[in-house]
């Protein structure tokens, strides 16, 4: 790794990949098996930043707003607080650590249909940087509530994706040190990867010379001092960029670049390569709420280990951990330290919205809307899931960890009058509809804005211009559980698509 600051000013690859997150450096690390590969990271690095490192520190950098945050802060045009990964490795140096496989639903979505390339991916990732948590007594409490409020059966400790209650994997090993998708880089080849830190596009470029679609063939970036460097392609027919950018960044980018709606790109003078309404569509945020149970004895400090899943949603508890970024007063006599937040996250969020540019400047964030909870069906997932729940705070399981005399009602109060990104309602306790509206928080996992089958093809190449492809959460209907396995069974098919071109044979039917 080095700063953008040491690259050259013109430089030429096999291929670019623009994002170092959790799908682009697994891409980037197979493809350098064979070819010469740029990896361009807008962030730093996550292995001298001890609030990345250590599961300890988790969430300390939802504090920091400085330009070298690795969470670049941002507020949706919903009014709810968010933040995107600015740093090697992605949402992976920074979220909270769960780790699960994806159901098949998801796999046919996304248009993985090779089944043995999926579990070989799954494999890869799992080999470097998932453990087995050492659950704690409180964790362990709460799977015994969930399991007594319903969510059956008790699936033990599994990565699989399954109805009813489990310990997940994690991805801090046994001395709380966090592993991300920056380790996979272990099996880089270091002669066919070159990767530069605080580099950011700005642009992809496109010649139509002699061509009936555009052809992407370089990208301009910037290092830290501002200097402009230009990279391109060899110039094989099948060299490519690949945007790894994320839901915000990948469409801002194909925006900037001169794909998207004309009316945004004429507003902002950007040459115009191709008219593509869709990128910017789509957006979606899986909705979060949560409800802080306060426990009368110490509790040890825990990231997400155990998992309930029912239809439309999950319940993950996590304990010891200021998840509300509130001050000591917001607890009302009560502390975070002493007591653990259960959250509440609803899967396949049906509202959606749009992403728009603000300016032309690649450092400025996009204006973005999310919609939540717009769609009854959304809500009817939160009402369901919140109400299990609170039937799990009653559970025997809990007396320990729980006020004997604290009822579902009075953990509903409790919560309301902790710092909230919107306004709260007079019924906001009384009404679980109105709960869910009120306290609508992120759980991170925004997606959409290049979607498969609109933005990008079931090969995730942008439709209407060639070498370019988009490889990311953007590309997705619904947010996966694991990023990181899209991106090395990507790598599986361009390398056989590759294969086939230069022997001159037809590619197959997916």
């Amino acid at each position: 790794m080095n700063e953008a600051t040491k690259a050259p000013k013109i430089s030429f690859y096999d291929y670019i990949v623009v994002g170092g997150g959790a799908a682009g450096i697994p891409l980037a690390t197979t493809l350098s098996e064979n070819y010469s590969v740029l990896l361009l990271e807008s962030g730093g690095s996550p292995y001298d930043n001890p609030d990345v490192t250590h599961a300890s520190n988790f969430g300390n950098y939802f504090f920091d707003s400085s330009p070298t945050s690795p969470a670049e802060l941002f507020m949706s045009e919903d009014g709810v607080g968010n933040a995107r990964p600015r740093v090697l490795g992605g949402g992976t140096s920074i979220n909270a650590g769960l780790y699960t496989r994806d159901c098949d639903k998801f796999h046919k979505e996304a248009k993985l249909t090779d089944e043995k390339l999926v579990n070989a991916s799954y494999e890869f990732v799992e080999n470097v940087m998932v453990f087995e948590p050492d659950v704690g007594e409180w964790q362990s409490a709460w799977k015994d509530a969930l399991v007594d409020a319903g969510l059956t059966p008790d699936n033990g400790f599994t990565y699989d994706y399954l109805p009813g209650t489990k310990v997940a994997g994690i991805t801090f090993d046994k001395q709380g040190q966090r592993h991300t998708a920056a380790d996979l880089m272990k099996y880089a080849n270091p002669l066919g990867l070159s990767v530069y830190l605080y580099a950011t596009v700005s642009k992809i470029l496109f010649t139509t010379k002699g061509r009936t679609t555009p052809r992407a063939y370089a990208v301009v970036f910037e290092d830290a001092y501002g200097n402009k460097h230009r990279a391109y392609l060899k110039g094989d027919q099948n060299d490519e960029i690949i945007l790894s950018a994320g839901p915000l960044g990948s469409p801002q980018l194909l925006m900037l670049s001169g794909i998207g709606p004309q009316d945004q790109l004429d507003a902002l003078q950007i040459k115009v390569v191709l008219n593509q309404p869709l990128v910017g569509q789509g957006m979606a945020d899986n909705p979060l709420n949560l409800i802080f149970v306060p426990s009368p004895i110490p509790v040890k400090q825990s990231t997400v280990q155990v998992v309930g899943t029912l239809v439309g949603s999950q319940i993950e508890p996590i304990s010891a951990i200021n998840v509300v970024l509130g001050s000591p007063s917001d607890y009302q006599g009560f502390s975070y330290e002493n007591g653990g937040f259960i959250l509440l996250k609803i899967d396949d969020p049906i509202s959606s919205g749009e992403l728009k540019l603000r300016s032309s400047n690649p450092i400025d964030c996009p204006s973005v809307k999310f919609n939540y909870f717009s769609e009854p069906e959304d809500v009817k997932k939160c009402v369901d899931g919140m109400s299990t729940v609170l039937k799990a705070t009653e559970s025997k399981a809990l007396s320990k960890f729980k006020y004997p005399n604290m009822t579902a009602q009075d953990i509903l109060d409790l919560t309301v009058k902790l710092p909230m990104n919107l306004p709260v309602h007079a019924n906001t306790s009384s009404s679980l509809e109105q709960f869910c509206k009120d306290t609508v928080r992120t759980v991170w996992q925004f997606h959409g804005g290049c979607q498969i089958g609109k933005v990008v093809d079931d090969d995730y190449k942008v439709i209407g211009v060639d070498a370019l492809r988009v490889i990311d959460g953007s590309t997705l209907i619904n947010a996966p559980a694991n990023l990181i396995m899209l991106g090395s069974s990507i790598h599986g098919r361009i390398m056989r698509e590759r294969d086939r071109s230069t022997r001159g044979e037809p590619l197959p039917p997916l």
